[in-house]
């Protein structure tokens, strides 16, 4: 197998997700693609879990605290904090006490272009603004707004790894090597056999 088909990429469903019985419905729209799910727990996080998670990205705070200044600047608000890293460690913060709050299920996906098959089918990160077709356009209504006034994390139902890089790091933070599982399946004949043999008795 070519090593594109062998992109790998991490998927949690939030507890959100996990408490609106969601959980066979995302996993349906994944499926549905092609790519093939090769590790899959039902866990608690831990906080200390989470913040590994979040922090595997040595630029993640700088980079959320920018985007979370602009936002307030957009809306003609004051951001809670001058210091980008302040609102990024606030941010953190939020996402930990959300992302630990219950029961998630963490997957690891492979296939052709992964990271971006998954990000597209999930949906930009504010419910709210994503794209009707999108799990998070058609299944949930939360909002960056809503979030603010609650002084909470945006409820958007999944966490999906935004580069190969990212994935890679996140995956090692969740599953061991032996967790993930090498099988091939019929389908994989159809989408990457370059003459499709076999189809035909």
């Amino acid at each position: 197998m070519a090593i594109e088909q062998r992109e790998r990429t991490l998927v949690l469903i939030k507890p959100d997700g996990v408490q609106r019985s969601l959980i066979g419905e995302i996993l349906r729209r994944y499926e549905r693609t092609g790519l093939k799910l090769v590790g899959l727990k039902f866990l608690i996080p831990d906080e200390k879990t989470v913040r590994e998670h979040y922090m595997s990205d040595e630029n993640w705070l700088k980079s959320v605290g920018d985007k979370s200044v602009a936002a307030y600047e957009k809306k003609g608000l004051k951001a809670p904090f001058e210091d980008p890293i302040k609102c990024g460690e606030a941010v953190l913060e939020r996402l930990v006490k959300y992302l630990s709050s219950g029961p998630i299920a963490a997957m690891v996906w492979q296939g052709n272009e992964a990271v971006g098959i998954v990000r597209k089918i999930t949906g930009g990160t504010e419910p709210l603004s994503s794209d009707v077709g999108t799990i998070r356009g058609d299944l949930t209504v939360d909002s960056y707004n809503l979030g603010d006034t609650d002084g909470r994390a945006v409820r958007n139902l999944i966490h999906a790894s935004g580069s190969v890089g990212e994935a890679e790091k996140e995956i090692k933070i969740w599953f061991r090597e032996e967790e993930i599982i090498k099988y091939r399946l019929v389908q994989e004949s159809i989408l990457y056999d370059v003459n499709l043999d076999g189809i035909v008795e």
